[in-house]
This record gives structure tokens, sequence and C-alpha cells, in this order.
């Protein structure tokens, strides 16, 4: 299933034309969260999340995910791409640092008080965010269903996973490409 975006003035690199910016994948996925038919097409799982890869704007990665009562990503980042996602139905909460970690070389540091953020994005809320954007995305009802649309650009290289107890984030698995599609 592919979802043809209207034409954006960035394009895929590939072209000579800019590729397409944070601003660009949020416009994106808040006009690919409004096509209700879309949204309603995505088959839920009751117990686990479900995703179907979308076209996104200028050569970009995008998909449109459910999220069962009280699943979550873990934290997490992607890498060296920028994205954009947004809520189309249901709730989601996003935990994120307010930090630039360093990108290689490290297994485990030690966060400061003041870099914790959250986010509550009900239907219709979304965010974007810039390249080593670190978060966890959770969908905290225990009723309800959520479904939310993401883009990426470049198309993601790869998927950092960690842990994190207190302060204290580890540096647990490197994710390629090929290990989620």
């Amino acid at each position: 299933m592919s979802v043809s975006p209207s034409p954006s003035p960035a394009a895929s690199a590939t072209s000579g034309l800019s590729a397409p910016t944070e601003a660009d994948l949020l416009a994106f996925v808040r006009r690919t969260a409004a096509d209700a038919e879309l949204i309603d097409s995505l088959p839920l799982d009751p117990e686990g999340r479900t995703w179907v890869r979308l076209e996104g704007p200028g050569g970009s990665e995008a998909w449109l995910i459910g999220w069962p009562p009280g699943t979550g990503t873990g934290w997490h980042d992607h890498a060296e791409s920028v994205g954009a996602f947004l809520t189309a139905a249901g709730e989601l909460k996003e935990y994120s640092l307010a930090a630039r970690l360093p990108t290689d070389g490290w297994k485990t540091l030690e966060l400061t008080e003041d870099v914790d953020r959250e986010r509550r994005l009900p239907a219709g809320k979304g965010r974007a965010f810039g390249r080593h954007h670190v978060h966890e995305v959770l969908n905290e009802s225990t009723e309800r269903h959520a479904i939310s649309v993401h883009a990426y650009y470049p198309p993601l290289p790869r998927i950092r996973r960690y842990s994190r107890t207190g302060p204290l984030l580890r540096l647990e698995q490197v994710e390629r490409p090929e290990d989620w599609q």
C-alpha cells in the first residue's frame, strides 16, 4: 500500500532538488493522517504493533503504525535521519532527551537532571525532529489502539536502541534496515 503525496517543493536529492526538510515531513504526516480511509484500512492486532510502509515525499521513508494498548518503542534514535510523526487516532506519549548525544564510541552515558521532556500527542498532534533525536513513544491507554504516521529522510540507515535506568542510558543494539523490513 502506498500513498501518493501531493506535489511538494522538496524532491529527491537524486533529482537535483533539495531533500525534504523536517517541515516537509511534518506536512506529509499531517496530510496522510487526515486520510480517514487509509487510517481505517490499517489492520490492528490486539497484542503487537502493525505497520504498512508508505511512499513518502522526496524519497523519504514513511510508515503507518498501529499501537495496541500498552505498547511502545523503547528508547531509540534514528541515526542521521530527520523525521516527523503525528497521531492519527488515539493518543501517544513521547519521552525524549533535550540533549545531543555523541553519535558513536560510547556504551553508557549518565544524563543530567534537566534533559527529560514529555509530550502528549492526541489525534491530530505531532512533531518533527532532527538527527540523532533520542526518544521513546508509547500508547499508555489500557483500552484503545493508537495509529500514527511517521516519515524519515534519508531513509533510516540504522536505529540505535537504548535501555534506561534512572539517569543511565545504555546502548543495547544497532538495527539496520534488513532487521525490520
